[in-house]
């Protein structure tokens, strides 16, 4: 943990107290795993976590106040799936590498931040700006990466120019986000989870570029 960590009235807490409250972060994100969101409440995640509620209420003014902290430190994280496009080449064979490492790694962050990314998703949905907020952070720098590459192969016409490159992208997002949030879903239609990524791959691939992949 780095920087200062403030209790709801403002003061620093110590190291003691740092790790008390990354404590009850942790148990809370457990406890989402296997519980419905409105379930949760603060003597629960007290308890699990050793402590009190009054020790909860000195870090975090509600579950859903800390279900944002969880939800910031997850928001940095998805961040970084920008780099699985950022720079990378969409031609040739090298275009269909860029579009399964993009659908593969939007895949596994969604699985491993699955409990924390449906209350955002609640959140939103209800229309709670904060939760909002948060998820088109997550969102936004994936979309402004597909952008541009479509924006570079326009300006090297090797797509067409009535394509709008924010739309495309935001769009191919949009559904990488719906699918990995019903990955377990797939398996009631009889699809394995290892079916899904190269079929999800040829969908972005062909939407960024227009063409079938190079194998």
């Amino acid at each position: 943990m780095t920087g200062q960590v403030r209790t709801v009235d403002g003061r620093v807490a110590g190291r003691r107290g740092q790790a008390t409250r990354q404590k009850l972060l942790d148990c809370l994100s457990e406890m989402l795993r296997s519980s419905p969101y409105r379930d949760v409440k603060v003597i629960d995640v007290a308890r699990k976590a050793g402590t009190s509620p009054a020790t909860f209420y000195q870090y975090f003014p509600d579950v859903e106040g800390a279900v944002l902290e969880i939800a910031e430190e997850m928001a940095k994280e998805g961040a970084g799936l920008t780099e699985l496009v950022a720079g990378r080449s969409w031609v040739g064979k090298a275009g269909w590498q860029t579009a399964e490492e993009l659908v593969e790694g939007f895949l596994d962050f969604w699985r491993s931040n699955d409990a924390i990314l449906r209350v955002i998703d609640l959140g939103a949905a209800e229309g709670d700006k904060r939760f909002y907020k948060i998820r088109m952070r997550i969102l936004g720098s994936v979309t402004t990466s597909l952008t541009e590459a479509v924006k570079e192969l326009q300006s090297k016409n090797k797509v067409d120019k009535d394509v709008n490159p924010a739309a495309m992208a935001g769009s191919l997002v949009a559904m990488l986000a719906a699918v990995a949030s019903h990955q377990k879903g797939f398996q009631t239609w009889g699809v394995k989870q290892t079916e899904i990524k190269p079929n999800l791959a040829l969908l972005v691939h062909l939407g960024i570029t227009g063409k079938k992949p190079s194998k």
